[in-house]
């Protein structure tokens, strides 16, 4: 490949020409006249089209709500990490960073958990003291993807403040994004100082911490109440029959048991 120098540079197809953008630079190769491709050159060919497809599709998901840079490189990796986990085993995709140079596990010791009813459980711990840096602001993006139909079919993100000289008693925020398709969820965690977000990367993390796959729906059983919804003013009356005061009564327990982890009351997680 060739460096592009002109003042207007281009990306893809351009006549007999194919532009690419790497690492901050602009490159290009001429189209080979003919292709001769054996049985799996090609199948490797659409097993990387197919990644590549996808991982454009998980990153579009997520690019307006980071507030982090990538690294050059976080392109190639999602598509390899894609096809070495299999294109049909979207959860090989969990533990991925979108800054390599840093994860969130230089902030949580004790890594966050989602459970299997939609809860994002960040368990208490002690924080972690950097230089210069007097707070972390955590900010859990959670959208739900078709990839059958290639569309993004609902996002939500929530945002909170820690101060790293408080000890933290955890928290419990509800995930479950309303929709069809996989929910995947990403936590970026920005050093702060002073009020602002520092530009060292390596106090800027943001990770796939959790990938959940769609549930198979069970037509024989009918639930005797509707599903929690992802905002508290989201629940339903509680002026319904005596099932379903029953079932959100278990659930309201449920909830107020995983957010009371200790005798700290624990931060309020804001909705964006």
């Amino acid at each position: 490949m060739a460096k592009q120098t002109s003042f207007f540079t281009f990306t893809g197809k351009a006549g007999n020409m194919i532009g690419y953008y790497r690492d901050g630079k602009h490159y290009f190769r001429s189209m080979p006249e003919t292709v001769r491709q054996t049985t799996a050159t090609r199948r490797a060919a659409q097993r990387f089209g197919a990644a590549s497809s996808k991982g454009r599709l998980i990153r579009s998901a997520f690019a307006n709500h980071f507030d982090v840079r990538c690294d050059g490189g976080h392109i190639n990796r999602l598509n390899k990490t894609i096809i070495k986990g299999g294109l049909r085993n979207t959860e090989a995709i969990a533990g991925f960073r979108f800054n390599q140079h840093t994860g969130t596990d230089r902030f949580f010791t004790v890594a966050p958990t989602l459970a299997e009813d939609g809860i994002l459980h960040i368990p208490p711990q002690v924080l972690p003291q950097f230089r210069g840096i007097s707070a972390l602001e955590v900010k859990v993006i959670a959208t739900r993807i078709h990839f059958g139909e290639r569309q993004v079919t609902g996002t939500e993100t929530a945002k909170i403040v820690l101060d790293t000289r408080e000890a933290f008693a955890g928290a419990a925020l509800n995930v479950d994004v309303p929709g069809k398709g996989t929910l995947i969820v990403t936590l970026q965690v920005r050093g702060m100082c002073s009020g602002s977000a520092s530009f060292n990367r390596k106090y800027l993390a943001a990770d796939i911490i959790a990938v959940q796959e769609p549930q198979t729906k069970q037509v024989f059983h009918k639930p005797g109440y509707q599903q929690a919804g992802m905002l508290p003013q989201r629940w339903p009356s509680l002026a319904g029959t005596a099932q379903q005061q029953q079932a959100i009564s278990a659930h309201q327990q449920k909830m107020a048991a995983a957010s009371a982890y200790t005798s700290l009351t624990p931060p309020v997680i804001q909705r964006e």
